[in-house]
């Protein structure tokens, strides 16, 4: 009978070795990519050497700036999320690396049992009360011959690297949108101060209208339109302020400040805005290589990897699932003699499970594995378009707004000799006070123009960073702890 037993345990081992492939090996899926990055103008272009990746915000020299991304980091509430969810994983993977061990426990137990005395097998030698105590070990162990917990630990692996690129996205996007906002609040700082000149000289330029109405040199027409510029003026500044004011809040926010201190925000001011336009810096060469550090990428493909376990941990349902049990411990009729050498007992047992028929059920979880990495691969290929596609319009930005604020300037410079050129006609009677109005307004409108364009530069900036994933420490440089056994 033994022999009939063994030789059924070795067919079924035959044929599951015999039924199902191994697990493929991962390989990273080839996609067409260029070698480099489209270049930027030698104007704009800094050397790439001078260029941490890691601290890009650095270039810029702000202090204040240097301050406020300190503090996001430290409190921002999505950062504090996504650091809970690592460790949600480290918790995962370690529960996956216990499988590698044996289950050891501890066993402990005490019975009382009173027999009633009208049953036909009692014995009143015995008595009608009985105990009996037991103490001891049991240990199961189940052999991964064929890889169904080494898969599984991989995929964990996979998904707490992926939650880590998942934090570096949320930290490379804070640090991003922190810059952002402070560039922006800076730019409405220079709309401030250039609104509050153009409120006193329009007010100066009423009160000199108003003498010269006064003293029948100018008509009315002329007061008038002085009026109406000075309240334009003003009403803009009221402008400004509200959406500094509304800036400075939702940078509060971002930093991860309390609701007191977003109620009544104070932001620290650095640099202004013409000085951090001169500092920034961007490679002149950008090899395509450093988009492999992009977190979403980074994360896209752990997850491809994470898929590609859950393949082989799916297969090795197919195999026998050889597990054993050992117990040993002191089991005695009662406590006075537990410790007895007599009443010690121990058992062995090996148990082989071969699958045989499922009715396609382990079919159906290995094709779900299989079809779950399908969409990984094309969540990867995909990842990688946008990564591109974002690369180039940032460094198409970058290009862009550097010409908008190169061709701004020369306007302002043709508008300044514009503006004394009116003036001069106005005093000399060439001309009305209508054509100096409508060359400060041109004067005014191409200023505040160059801060805007100066804005969407170091926005720009700011974006090509952020498509080249700078800004977090890379995955290789991370440390897990492990205790899972080479395979």
């Amino acid at each position: 009978m033994i022999k009939h037993a063994l030789s059924l345990v070795a067919i079924c081992v035959l044929v599951a070795c015999g039924s199902v492939p191994k697990t493929k090996k991962y390989e990273r899926p080839a996609l067409d990519v260029p070698t480099k990055l489209s270049p930027l103008p030698s104007a704009q272009a800094g050397q790439v050497n001078d260029v941490n990746w890691l601290e890009w915000w650095k270039a810029f020299q702000d202090p204040a700036l240097n301050a406020l991304l300190q503090e996001a980091a430290s409190n921002n509430q999505d950062l504090v999320i996504a650091t809970g969810r690592i460790a949600e994983a480290q918790a995962t993977l370690a529960q996956n690396q216990a499988n590698f061990y044996p289950q050891v426990d501890l066993n402990a137990g005490l019975a009382r049992t009173r027999t009633s005395q009208n049953l036909a097998t009692y014995n009143p030698a015995v008595g009608a009360y009985t105990g009996s105590g037991q103490l001891g070990l049991s240990a199961t162990y189940e052999i991964d011959f064929w890889g169904r917990y080494a898969s599984a630990n991989d995929a964990a692996r996979a998904r707490l690297l992926a939650q880590v690129t998942n934090r570096a996205t949320v930290l490379t996007t804070l640090y991003a949108n922190v810059a952002q906002s402070y560039f922006a609040l800076r730019a409405l700082d220079a709309q401030l101060l250039l609104t509050q000149t153009l409120l006193s000289t329009r007010q100066e330029n009423l009160r000199l209208q108003k003498r010269r109405f006064e003293g029948g040199l100018v008509g009315e027409l002329d007061l008038r339109q002085a009026e109406s510029e000075a309240a334009s003026a003003e009403s803009s500044l009221l402008v400004v302020q509200q959406s500094q004011s509304n800036a400075e809040a939702a940078l509060a926010v971002l930093v991860g400040r309390k609701p007191s201190e977003i109620i009544k925000p104070h932001i620290q001011r650095g640099i202004e805005i013409g000085a951090l336009v001169t500092r920034q810096s961007v490679p002149a060469e950008l090899p395509s290589d450093v988009m492999a550090r992009r977190p979403d990428i980074v994360n896209a493909e752990q997850n491809l990897i994470a898929a590609n376990a859950d393949i082989g941990q799916a297969r090795a349902a197919y195999f026998p699932k050889l597990s054993l049990t050992a117990t040993l411990g002191e089991q005695s009729k009662d406590l006075a003699t537990l410790f007895n050498p007599a009443s010690v007992f121990w058992n062995m047992l090996g148990n082989l499970t071969q699958p045989i028929f499922r009715a396609g059920a382990i079919d159906a979880v290995v094709a779900a594995a299989n079809a779950r990495e399908q969409q990984a691969v094309a969540q990867y290929t995909q990842t990688v378009q946008n990564a591109f596609r974002d690369v180039h319009d940032s460094l198409g930005n970058v290009t862009a707004t550097q010409g908008i604020e190169a061709a701004t300037t020369q306007r302002i410079d043709a508008l300044r000799s514009t503006l004394r050129l009116a003036e001069l006609r106005y005093k000399a009677g060439y001309s009305s006070y209508l054509e100096v109005l409508s060359s400060q307004r041109d004067l005014v409108q191409a200023e505040s123009g160059l801060i805007d364009a100066q804005r969407n530069r170091l926005v720009a900036v700011v974006g090509l960073y952020k498509a080249l994933g700078g800004g977090w420490s890379a995955v290789p440089q991370l440390q897990l702890k492990t205790n899972a056994p080479s395979n």
